[in-house]
């Protein structure tokens, strides 16, 4: 029987699977069972069936426990893109399921919109121009905008940039962020001191980064252990006059938290592109407030990043087919145990 992958996903730029197996010379039947992003485990059991490999988003779509013991013939499953937040990897593991992501996606986008959130922050883009739109042009010093917005503007030279999590996304952040002159101070349990002062950053404790930093950057991933690693006391940490970024994942903030904290003045703003929930309801308090920006989830979106994205299924199942490892494999541990059980 040809190797079966099932394609859960499906995705806006069409990228010719087939024609690509036949180049690449490997016998793969593709089946296309697409579900929704808020699909339910059953509904993603029914879907992948017998498939030995599964072409998913596991951000958003369930792989659990439940799920992966439920699917008999798995081997390989790979979430189109960075995230892999609700596939248990202890599960897979337990299941002799190879599990992969796409690392090396949307790093300068991402890493280009922290920017701009950063610089939208400290130069308080969106309010000036949300004052022009309402109340007209101030293109002289005037003691209205003046008194109100001008003061709150200031330079990126100088300043203390805190990066929680130093991951591909902000080491493509660091040579942009440096251009400007920022100071840069890191907090990643997982690297080593020597390894961040080798790549020109100065590693600290989340404290003396909350405490240190103008500017608060999120670039962890989302586990159980960081799920509102930023509240209330992280917040009361940080400097009233500093703002908080978040390009990561929305539940790393507790939302309740951050509201406070904007309408407290214990910081000055924040601006984030994910949030807890996911959407914000139209009555969120949070959307009320000036000095709260957010961006729905969009920066990693740029028409050049699609197309290398959409093949990238095809290219590490063709390897899984060949007998390779996958470029993006996360569960390396599990290399000798599936070479026992799939040969």
């Amino acid at each position: 029987m040809p190797f079966k992958a099932v394609d859960v996903l499906g995705f806006s730029v069409v990228t010719d699977y087939e024609g690509m197996f036949r180049e690449a010379g490997v016998e793969v039947e593709l089946a296309r069972n697409f579900c929704s992003l808020d699909a339910g485990e059953d509904d993603i059991i029914r879907a992948v069936g017998d498939g030995d490999a599964v072409i998913a988003q596991a951000t958003y779509q369930p792989f659990s426990r439940k799920v992966l013991s439920s699917l008999p013939n798995c081997k390989f499953i790979i979430s189109v893109g960075i995230g892999y937040d609700k596939l248990d990897i202890d599960a897979a593991n337990d299941c002799c399921i190879m599990a992969a992501n796409v690392p090396d996606f949307c790093l300068e986008e991402v890493s280009d919109h922290t920017m701009a959130l950063i610089l939208a922050c400290t130069r308080r883009v969106v309010e000036l121009s949300n004052w022009v739109k309402e109340k007209g042009w101030k293109a002289q010093p005037d003691p209205e905008i003046g008194g109100q917005v001008w003061p709150k503007m200031w330079k990126l030279r100088g300043r203390t940039l805190g990066l929680i999590g130093f991951g591909r996304i902000p080491y493509a952040l660091l040579p942009k962020t440096k251009g400007f002159g920022l100071r840069i101070i890191v907090h990643d349990p997982f690297l080593s001191r020597e390894e961040l002062k080798s790549c020109g950053v100065e590693p600290v404790s989340l404290d003396e980064l909350l405490e240190q930093s103008d500017i608060v950057s999120i670039h962890t991933p989302f586990s159980a252990a960081t799920t509102h690693l930023i509240g209330l006391n992280q917040l009361r940490k940080m400097k009233p006059t500093a703002y908080l970024v978040n390009t990561a994942r929305g539940p790393i903030v507790d939302p309740d938290a951050l509201y406070t904290a904007l309408t407290e003045g214990l910081i000055a703003g924040a601006a984030l592109d994910v949030t807890e929930p996911e959407p914000l309801p139209a009555g969120s308090p949070l959307l009320k407030l000036d000095n709260f920006i957010v961006t729905a989830h969009s920066a990693h979106a740029f028409s050049s990043s699609a197309p290398g994205l959409a093949a990238r299924p095809a290219e590490e199942i063709i390897r899984v087919v060949r007998g390779e490892w996958p470029v993006g494999l996360i569960n390396r541990q599990i290399k000798e145990a599936y070479l026992k059980k799939w040969g």
